[in-house]
C-alpha cells in the first residue's frame, strides 16, 4: 500500500488526496504535478510524477501532487478527461488560494499532461507548462495548444508507446510559432522512462531554474 497523502484539498465531488512538499531553501514559486491514467494504475506516487515533483522542489518550488478522483483517498469516480480537467482546476484553486500571487509551474505525465495542458494553456495563473510523455497518439487533437504564449517543456522518450516523435515533432513546430518551446528527448526510452528517472528529475530542475531566472 502507498502511504497516505499529507492533506486533503476541496474538490467539486468532495476531496482530493494530496502531498505538498516545501523546498529546503527560499521558495521561488509553486508547482502542481498531475499523474498518469487512473485506470492504468496511475497515482501521485508514480515514479515519473515523484521525480518530476522532486525536480520542481529542487528548483525552489513548493510542489503539490494529488490523486485524481477515484484514486486512493480521493472521492468521486473516474471520468476520463472531463473529470481530470475539473480535478486539475480544483488543485490549482487550492494551491493559488494558499499561495496567492506566486509564480506557478504546471506539469503532468501522460494522462496528467493532457489534462494539465487543457487547463493550463489559457489559465492566467499558470506561468509555464511541462508535458512529460505527451500521449499524442492516444488522445489525438492537440490543436488547442496552437497559439500558446507560455514557455513549455516537452520531455519525451524516443520509443514512447503512446506518442511517436513523428507525431509530436510537427505539433511542437506549430506551438513554437508563438511560444518559447523546448524538447528534451531521452534515447532508448519508452513511455515510463525506466533507466532515465534521475535524468528526468535533473531536466525538470534545470529547465525550471532557467525559466525562473528570466522572470
Amino acid at each position: 500500500m502507498y502511504p497516505k497523502g499529507n492533506l486533503y484539498i476541496p474538490a467539486s465531488h468532495g476531496r482530493l488526496e494530496a502531498i505538498l512538499k516545501e523546498p529546503a531553501g527560499e521558495r521561488r514559486g509553486i508547482a502542481l504535478v498531475c499523474h498518469p491514467h487512473p485506470l492504468g494504475g496511475g497515482t501521485m506516487h508514480n515514479k515519473v510524477v515523484f521525480r518530476a515533483a522532486a525536480g520542481l522542489v529542487d528548483a525552489g518550488l513548493t510542489t503539490l501532487r494529488f490523486n485524481f478522483r477515484g484514486v486512493g483517498d480521493s472521492t468521486g469516480t473516474h471520468d476520463e478527461i472531463v473529470g481530470g480537467r475539473e480535478d486539475v482546476r480544483d488543485a490549482l484553486d487550492y494551491l493559488t488560494s494558499e499561495y496567492p500571487g506566486e509564480d506557478l509551474t504546471l506539469a503532468g505525465f501522460s494522462f496528467g499532461s493532457r489534462t494539465a495542458l487543457e487547463v493550463g494553456w489559457n489559465d492566467e495563473r499558470v506561468a509555464r507548462l511541462i508535458s512529460i510523455g505527451t500521449p499524442v497518439d492516444k488522445y489525438g487533437d492537440y490543436d488547442f495548444l496552437i497559439g500558446l504564449r507560455k514557455p513549455i517543456l516537452f520531455i519525451h522518450g524516443d520509443r514512447d508507446e503512446f506518442g511517436s516523435l513523428e507525431t509530436l515533432a510537427p505539433l511542437i513546430d506549430r506551438i513554437a510559432a508563438t511560444a518559447e518551446t523546448d524538447l528534451v528527448i531521452f534515447e532508448n526510452c519508452g513511455h515510463v522512462f525506466d533507466e532515465h528517472l534521475n535524468e528526468l528529475r535533473d531536466t525538470v530542475r534545470t529547465w525550471t531554474e532557467k525559466r525562473l531566472s528570466e522572470v
